[in-house]
């Protein structure tokens, strides 16, 4: 076994360790599927989902209603039933290593599922170099494919002494086939029907649905023969009969004379399209093709009561019976056959040239792509396939893998492909008995048969101990000892049930279920943690959560270790904070963080001290200005000759004000309050020759506005017009006529000269000569 492929299984073997434990996991949604009041019997809980188990232990849940017993494997378990009392079917495996097999491995196995359960296998197939070919020529006679039937003649010992080289036993046989031989597919008229050819003075022979006339045998001469005994026929639409004939050829396999142990080829030689399932309704033929064969004396004998078949059931027949396809076609119909090919598995699709010259190169290459693809397709008997899901991933010799497609190809002789084949069941068989599900390699004669066992029934049921009934307890003996509440107790049953033969059956709640031996434990009257009660991790006992060992908390979420809070050095939360429910709660509000570590404002005091210090600066030592100050700054600031002296914790910052001086100042925090000191520079800290940054630039700001007013008036006052006359300024413009624009400009720009300045003077006209 590959390096790669031990990885694979490996993997594969935690995909199932996954899906167990998933089981045992206590589900974190409400919706829990498991849970409903219908259920009343061990069955009906299976039915509801792979997740679902039946408890059929003694006393559990004590006076709590049947349907309680299904429920999920976990919260049965953390409900106090134990494993062992727990109906739960799972999936089992079982591979028959006792046959043996060659191409493909294992060859037989069983699976046990359950509704909405799945299992995987791997399956290893290996192609061989020289196979035994069977090769069945099934060609078109009619009257257009001439030239192709003469060439057919001459190739086939050629084709024959080709195929020696890749096989170490090649057979060949011979069929033909036209279309069904009724109206309107040929002339029914007499003449016709025994000569479809007597228009043009040709003998022809009958139109026929098909002819088998030489089962694949060994001797060449005798294909031959044959071949050269055939004559060409004629119809009068234009499909033929081709997939009539390609389903008898392939389910025929005695009188077709296949090989078990052969690669089968059938090679369809055709110039048209073939006719589909229906479209013999225009011939009053109704009855779908059965999928048998129906051969006497070597001709078809249903190809006028049946049906074409349809291409699904073609594909079927002829993966059944191991069979590759080879479709030679003309050039005008390759398309039509290459929109056909991904339907029908194990089909190859080559390009016939005129008189078929190439029809031996055609069909070695099509045998050598065959069996380099190696693909495998699923098939469930007795239609019982809609009850199965399946999924099919090729694992391919170079290590690549194709996701939902089984097929490798450019496959080499002796080497392995591996199908890594999930099956699900999604419902359970009508009779629960057993299906069988073959996957078979296409074009292999070798098969692997699954059988799988449904698990549709309960264990317990065979044992006698499901136990379905419920109810209240049969009373046998009226004077029993009643022991219907715990020592202390006032009330029966913690109020919550009625005490019954000297047991306590607990009382129906639409909220929940409420149980336990005296009624004291619930479902849903205690906080709720990620969907559960008591987070699953305690029990409700009267309208309080009674946590599991090591978890505390109202609705028991919290760990009641603090590992969860221990730094890299082992300190709870760094020393910077307490652990709070498996979380860090830091002491200092600036900090964050997993272990309070992170602090962006603890190292820019400085920064934000500034601002008050300024202030204290800008007003100088007068007492209105450090009120004023101590009245916005939350620090209290004191001027200080010298702060090296100082003492405590300290933090010195430098900062510059004007020109070469600098503010150095220093926080000491004493009582919880910051206290700053101020070192006083005389040269730069005097209130005499210290100006505020702020207040220099609001006194240059309304200067320059200033300047600005002034420099627009006396703009305005030249240009005011003298006393009793106007000035009218005509400017001349004229346009650069060498000046062209280029057409890729998007702004067209217009040059001019200085334009030269005309004064007009208008005397005034007094007001009273405009009236007169």
């Amino acid at each position: 076994m590959t390096s790669w492929l031990r990885k694979y299984c490996l993997l594969h073997r935690v995909v199932f360790t996954v899906s167990f434990t998933a089981l045992l996991t206590p589900s974190l949604s409400a919706d829990n599927g498991c849970t409903s009041p219908s259920i009343t019997t061990c069955n009906e809980c299976l039915y509801r989902g792979p997740e679902c188990g039946w408890c059929f232990q003694e006393g559990f849940l004590d006076g709590a209603q049947v349907n309680e017993r299904c429920d999920i494997i976990a919260n049965l378990v953390r409900k106090g039933c134990k494993m062992e009392f727990i109906d739960h079917p799972g999936v089992i495996v079982e591979v028959d290593t006792t046959q043996s097999s060659i191409q493909v491995a294992p060859r037989e196995m069983t699976i046990q599922l359950r509704p909405g359960s799945e299992a995987s296998f791997i399956l290893a197939v290996q192609q061989l170099d020289r196979y035994p070919v069977d090769m069945y020529y099934l060609v078109d006679v009619s009257a257009s494919m001439q030239d192709n039937l003469d060439r057919l003649k001459s190739v086939g010992i050629a084709l024959s002494q080709r195929m020696k080289e890749y096989s170490s036993d090649f057979r060949v046989g011979f069929g033909s086939f036209v279309d069904k031989p009724v109206s309107p597919y040929i002339n029914v008229h007499p003449s016709k029907i025994t000569n479809p050819c007597s228009d043009y003075d040709i003998q022809c022979r009958p139109a026929h649905g098909f002819i088998h006339v030489l089962p694949v045998t060994e001797n060449v001469t005798e294909f031959t023969r044959v071949i050269q005994q055939q004559q060409i026929s004629g119809n009068m639409d234009t499909p033929e009969g081709g997939f009539d004939a390609m389903l008898q050829a392939a389910v025929c396999q005695s009188e077709i004379g296949w090989r078990p142990e052969a690669k089968h080829l059938l090679l369809v030689m055709t110039d048209q399209p073939s006719h589909l399932a229906l479209d013999s309704k225009l011939a009053g033929i109704v009855v779908p093709h059965d999928g048998n064969c129906h051969l006497e004396n070597n001709t078809y004998t249903q190809s006028s009561n049946m049906e074409h078949p349809s291409i699904g059931q073609l594909a079927e027949k002829l993966l059944e019976n191991s069979i590759y396809s080879i479709f030679a076609v003309e050039q005008v119909q390759y398309k039509w056959y290459e929109d056909l090919i991904p339907l029908l598995p194990g089909t190859y699709l080559g390009k016939l040239l005129p008189k078929a010259s190439n029809l031996k190169d055609l069909v070695i290459e099509a045998y050598k792509k065959l069996l380099s693809d190696v693909e495998v397709e699923v098939v469930v008997q007795d239609h019982q396939a809609h009850r199965f899901q399946f999924n099919v991933t090729a694992l391919c010799p170079d290590g690549s893998t194709t996701q939902g497609r089984g097929k490798c190809s450019d496959v080499r002789p002796y080497q392995r492909v591996f199908f890594n084949i999930t099956i699900g069941m999604k419902t359970c068989p009508v009779m629960e008995e057993e299906v069988l599900i073959s996957v078979r390699p296409v074009g292999f004669n070798e098969t692997t048969t699954v059988r799988v066992r449904p698990a549709c029934r309960c264990g317990c049921s065979e044992r006698g101990g499901c136990l379905d009934e419920g109810g209240p307890p049969a009373c046998d003996d009226p004077g029993v000892t009643p022991d219907c509440k715990p020592a202390g107790a006032n009330l029966d049953c913690s109020g919550r049930g009625t005490c019954t033969c000297g047991k306590c059956v607990c009382d129906r709640s639409g909220l929940g279920t409420i149980h336990g031996k005296y009624c004291q434990l619930d479902d849903f009257s205690c906080p709720y943690e990620q969907g559960l009660t008591c987070g699953g991790r305690g029990q409700c006992v009267l309208g309080e959560c009674q946590c599991s060992s090591g978890w505390t908390g109202e609705s028991c979420g919290c760990p009641a270790s603090s590992d969860a809070c221990l730094s890299d050095d082992g300190v709870v939360c760094g020393g910077r904070g307490r652990c709070v429910c498996g979380r860090c709660q830091c002491d200092d509000p600036r900090r964050s963080g997993q272990f309070c570590e992170k602090c962006p404002l603890c190292n820019g005091s400085c920064q934000s001290h500034w601002r008050c210090v300024l202030c204290h600066l800008s007003y100088g030592l007068s007492a209105m200005g450090a009120k004023e100050c101590n009245n916005t700054c939350s620090s209290t600031v004191h001027y200080v000759d010298d702060i090296s002296g100082s003492t405590g914790e300290a933090k010195r910052c430098l900062y510059p004000t004007h020109e070469s001086c600098h503010c150095v100042f220093q926080m000491d925090s004493v009582q919880g309050i910051t206290e700053i000191l101020i070192s006083q520079h005389p040269e730069c800290f005097s209130s005499q020759r210290y100006i505020p940054t702020f207040t220099l630039v609001f006194f240059l700001t309304v200067l320059l506005g200033l300047s600005l007013i002034a420099g627009l008036k006396f703009l305005l006052i030249r240009r005011a017009q003298t006393p009793g006359e106007s000035t009218i300024a005509v400017y001349h413009v004229t346009k650069e006529k060498s000046y062209v624009p280029t057409p890729t400009e998007k702004t067209i720009t217009y040059r001019r000269e200085q334009p030269p300045e005309m004064h007009i003077h208008v005397h005034k006209m007094p007001l009273n000569e405009a009236w007169q």
